[in-house]
């Protein structure tokens, strides 16, 4: 994923209400959600290169999701694919803290990422960069290509969208919220950030929805998980260029688990 916002246990009818883009070549073969065949409690989109994900859930409610980290002096020759950090979590049963200290144990071994696992009573944060794990205290979040909660124009924009549409709204429906990923506005030049790339690139990674023909948003997810642990999975994939999408939805309940 290349953004991801999140409400955690600050609305009083829903755990999670989670918004997200992932922004990828369009050449890179990928599989829409679904439940894999290979372990059938994981529920999440696959991409078939190297196998792993980047977001999804299983139906006891574990999650799990990760972005790159945008830096191109720090990317290794040779680098494991990080998208088996989330496959990994979400096959396995390890608790969600054990498995990042794990991932610490072995993270020189990936390009630089930014990685939330945990279930619907808990979240954790871990960043390659600072090696720390944070415990996620209720609250509205956002994730894009650097650390959690850093003000680039994308996240503070969607951050806040995120916000005014869920105060004081009972029931949360899924449109309102694939409107917040839609924004292709780019941000200002005195805005954009300086990550090492050149400047038209810089440009064209700030908005919230890229809109490209070789590289661009792949896809737009919303996730729900309701206090009464139903969960909605909506997914939209996107050609190269193009406004039409291929979606798909699913819904179940977990069980109620929290944080081991």
């Amino acid at each position: 994923m290349c953004l991801i916002v999140f409400a955690y246990d600050c609305h009083p009818n829903y755990r999670l209400i989670l918004v997200a883009n992932r922004d990828e070549y369009f050449r890179r073969p990928t599989e829409k959600a679904h439940f894999w065949e290979t372990h059938p409690w994981v529920l999440a989109g696959r991409d078939l290169e190297m196998l792993g994900t980047w977001m999804g859930i299983t139906r006891s409610g574990r999650l799990a999701a990760l972005t790159n980290f945008r830096d191109p002096s720090l990317l290794l020759t040779d680098p494991k694919s990080r998208g088996a950090l989330v496959s990994n979590f979400l096959c396995l049963n390890e608790p969600p803290i054990g498995y990042l200290r794990n991932v610490n144990s072995y993270q020189g071994s990936y390009n630089p990422f930014n990685l939330i696992v945990g279930d619907p009573s808990c979240l954790l944060y871990y960043s390659q960069q600072t090696a720390e794990t944070l415990e996620l205290k209720p609250g509205i979040y956002g994730l894009s290509n650097h650390l959690l909660d850093t003000s680039w124009p994308k996240v503070s924009e969607s951050k806040q969208k995120l916000a005014r549409y869920i105060e004081s709204r009972p029931t949360i429906e899924t449109d309102p919220l694939f409107d917040i990923l839609l924004d292709e506005e780019k941000a200002n030049d005195r805005d954009l950030p300086n990550t090492g790339i050149d400047y038209e690139l810089e440009k064209l990674l700030s908005s919230i929805f890229i809109r490209g023909t070789v590289y661009g948003t792949r896809s737009s997810t919303v996730l729900l998980i309701a206090r009464n642990n139903l969960v909605t999975f909506r997914e939209k994939s996107f050609s190269p260029g193009q406004k039409s999408f291929v979606e798909v939805v699913h819904e179940f309940e977990v069980a109620d688990l929290g944080c081991k």
